[in-house]
């Protein structure tokens, strides 16, 4: 098998963590901070464009008050949105996707490397590991985090650095992401990449995911390919990511 790694995206790509997750925590600081912004479900896609919980706040409260916002304030906005998220994870609120834990499983079994690339905050990741992951996180070998890079996704900063932890080509290693943001950060690291489509990753037209290797709408038994090769399975298997090589 050529295959040797595979890095994972965390937040829509793991769980739906964007919709059920995130959203809910800043709308929750935001009431509580009192800030007059509600994000409803399909509102808060126009704020996916921007990588990065502090960065959205900083955008959100520049075009509501017409002024860049005093970083202090940004930053007790995110510590408070960070305190509602992690008060949702630990409530059993979200749920990894399907198929997610048996592909994790199998790539441990097989003795791939595995590493999380996010570029979301590290705490928020370790939160998810505890809660969703349990003794799966064990199969991560490193954890690519939001503190560990200066340009997020879609920039292709992180992946470059997984890599150099891996100490292996882009062409051997598989990155499974979920929207156009992740999947332009791989491909600027050369990676060949996966796109498992989350609920907003689904929303976008199918010419964002043409560089992608394959898409398709889950990991799990039932999975529908999108585009790239088919699954003979029914599921994401090493076999089928082997094939994206």
């Amino acid at each position: 098998m050529s295959l040797r790694a595979l890095l994972w995206d965390v937040d829509g790509t793991l769980a739906e963590t964007e919709r059920d997750g995130h959203r809910v925590a800043f709308n929750r600081a935001f009431a509580e901070r009192g800030v007059g912004v509600h994000w409803d479900p399909d509102g808060y896609r126009h704020w996916l464009r921007i990588s990065g919980g502090a960065e959205r706040i900083r955008a959100c409260l520049a075009e509501l008050e017409g002024q860049d916002p005093e970083p202090a304030r940004v930053a007790a906005l995110q510590a408070c949105k960070q305190r509602h998220y992690g008060a949702l994870v630990r409530d059993g609120l979200l749920r990894l996707r399907l198929g997610v834990a048996a592909l994790i499983t199998e790539a441990a079994a097989a003795g791939l490397s595995q590493g999380l690339v996010t570029t979301s905050a590290r705490g928020a990741v370790q939160e998810l590991e505890h809660r969703l992951l349990g003794d799966l996180a064990q199969a991560f070998s490193f954890r690519i985090c939001g503190e560990d890079v200066r340009r997020k996704k879609p920039d292709a900063e992180a992946y470059r650095l997984a890599l150099a932890h891996l100490g292996l080509p882009a062409r051997q290693v598989v990155a499974i992401e979920d929207s156009p943001q992740g999947l332009a950060a791989a491909v600027g690291a050369e990676l060949p990449c996966l796109v498992t489509l989350s609920h907003y990753g689904a929303q976008m037209p199918a010419e964002h995911y043409q560089q992608a290797r394959a898409v398709v709408s889950e990991l799990g038994e039932g999975c529908q390919v999108l585009n790239g090769p088919a699954c003979q399975s029914g599921r994401v298997t090493l076999s089928y990511l082997e094939d994206l090589l």
